[in-house]
């Protein structure tokens, strides 16, 4: 791998960045910083402060270009090849595809770096993007070397699908190997429930309704308890002892009742914010629901380990760790940008990255998880890959709006689904089966997400269910309880170069085509 032409650091993020000068072969340094290249890793030194540190390959690329990146969290609808734009950013990788010769090239940076790494892509050249800081401010590394990324290249495979599998392998060569994955099916009431008025009579429904549609296949299907259950009401944080009282009087007891119905027990909660005042918050971050917590500080660990021992001692097989992004950055995925959060504040470690912080956080949860599944969402798949089972890696399909899945979900399978099984287990969202929604539609989704063999969860409101969605829903789960068509080959989007939603697919030996529009098209109003 070629070394970069040049390198520039910026010490606060007011500052202007400045060119560095090489001191070595290897290595740059300016205004008390120091950048060292030993192939393929990028280390940090600085005795004074760091805010962000760029490398810049001087890399022609063809004007006729297509560019594919990834994005820090989940993916909102807007993952797609584009043509060259200087300005956009591109998290972790990038790919670009000649369409003139077919070549599919790129370059991206492993799972767990130490900074948020991104990229930008312009005629004359490629700039690697290292954010140093320490929430909006600038980190105190006190003279440590800090391995702030390892950078690879890829080589074309064949075809841009094809590269882009072996560019996600290339990234997680840290991991260790996985296990043969069990596949992940179940129930999630949210999308009919919206985590309002439903107690654990309902929950137990669900249950049950998953069962039944399984119908004996030897692999379990899961039945999570989503948001709704914790006294503060929906969306709110802990304290995470107890349920609502006289609804869920007894999670322990509605864990066994689940069991006892044929189901694996799941349960939701957002791990870094708190109704209770005088915790270690983070500076200035309030939603209306609570104070975020500041996973710097020792005892929010604390607090996090305890709530995952405690969902464990109540028998829960799966917990779905929620918000945690937003409530370190004050910000989604799309707000997030280039700057990540708002300037000056800072988390109570500023010895420290964010990234390097962010991920103690998930190691954190893996480790008091013990053998609990546990999924991401609203976290960041560079720094999770390896430390959540399964990943949430598209934002919000809906039981009240198709347009929503068709753009969140079949975008964040479409373009995603090469960290299937590399990174984590894939989930991109719900599949609902609600009456507000059009079943066609719905059922084409179930069945794509079924054949990818990622994860499949199901959103069935009791008022939707039919003869017809029944033998569909159970068509569905089944599959995706036997691995979909992964013994065939898997799946491929087939027109993914040119379509946002691709309609066209290989599944197995087969050609799918999927229509994912109502009959005036996508309503640009929706979703």
């Amino acid at each position: 791998m070629n070394e970069p032409a040049k390198v520039f650091v910026q010490a606060t993020p007011g500052d202007s960045l400045a060119e560095a000068s090489r001191s070595t072969d290897q290595t740059w340094t300016a205004a008390g910083i120091e950048v060292n290249w030993n192939a393929p890793e990028i280390v940090v030194s600085a005795i004074r402060e760091i805010s962000r540190v760029a490398l810049r390959w001087e890399q022609r690329l063809s004007p006729d270009v297509l560019v594919l990146g990834d994005a820090w969290e989940r993916s909102y609808g807007d993952l797609q090849w584009r043509h060259l734009q200087p300005e956009r950013l591109l998290p972790w990788y990038w790919l670009a595809h000649d369409r003139r010769t077919g070549a599919t090239t790129g370059m991206g940076v492993d799972v767990h770096p130490g900074a948020f790494c991104s990229w930008t892509a312009d005629p004359a050249g490629i700039t690697l993007w290292l954010d140093l800081r320490n929430g909006g401010g600038p980190t105190r590394l006190g003279g440590r070397s800090l391995v702030a990324a390892e950078v690879r290249s890829f080589e074309d495979a064949g075809t841009p699908w094809l590269t882009l599998q072996a560019a996600v392998e290339t990234m997680s060569s840290r991991l260790p190997a996985r296990p043969e994955p069990v596949p992940v099916v179940g129930a999630n009431n949210w999308y009919y429930a919206y985590g309002e008025g439903f107690d654990e009579e309902a929950v137990l429904q669900d249950a049950a309704t998953v069962v039944e549609l399984a119908d004996g296949h030897p692999v379990k299907p899961f039945s999570v308890v989503d948001d709704g259950w914790n006294p503060g009401g929906n969306g709110s944080g802990g304290p995470w002892e107890s349920g609502i009282a006289g609804i869920f009087d007894d999670m322990a007891g509605t864990a066994a009742a689940i069991k006892q119905l044929g189901a694996r027990p799941g349960l939701w909660f957002r791990p870094l914010l708190s109704r209770e005042s005088g915790l270690w918050g983070r500076q200035g971050q309030n939603d209306g629901f609570g104070r975020a917590l500041d996973p710097s500080y020792p005892e929010v660990l604390d607090l996090v380990r305890a709530d995952l021992q405690r969902f464990r001692d109540w028998g829960y097989e799966l917990v779905k760790h929620d918000f945690s992004t937003y409530d370190v950055f004050g910000r989604f995925g799309p707000a997030m940008g280039a700057r990540l959060t708002d300037d000056g504040w800072q988390l109570h470690d500023t010895t420290r990255t964010t990234a390097e912080i962010v991920l103690a956080f998930y190691r954190e949860l893996r480790a008091a998880a013990g053998d609990v599944v546990l999924i991401g969402c609203n976290t960041v798949g560079h720094l999770a890959a390896g430390l959540v089972d399964i990943q949430r890696t598209g934002d919000d399909t809906s039981g009240r709006d198709w347009e929503r899945t068709r753009k969140m979900g079949v975008n964040s399978l479409a373009f995603r689904l090469p960290q299937h099984n590399r990174f984590f287990t894939l989930d991109a969202d719900c599949v609902p089966c609600t009456p507000q929604t059009p079943w066609e539609q719905n059922r084409q989704f179930l069945d794509l997400i079924a054949r990818s063999g990622s994860a499949l969860f199901v959103s069935v409101d009791p008022a939707a269910r039919t003869e017809r969605t029944d033998r569909e829903l159970s068509d569905g789960i089944r599959l995706a309880l036997s691995g979909g068509d992964a013994a065939r080959g898997g799946i491929e989007p087939l027109d993914w170069l040119v379509n946002t939603t691709p309609n066209l697919w290989r599944a197995g030996g087969d050609e799918v085509r999927y229509d994912w529009s109502q009959p005036w098209g996508a309503d640009p109003t929706s979703g």
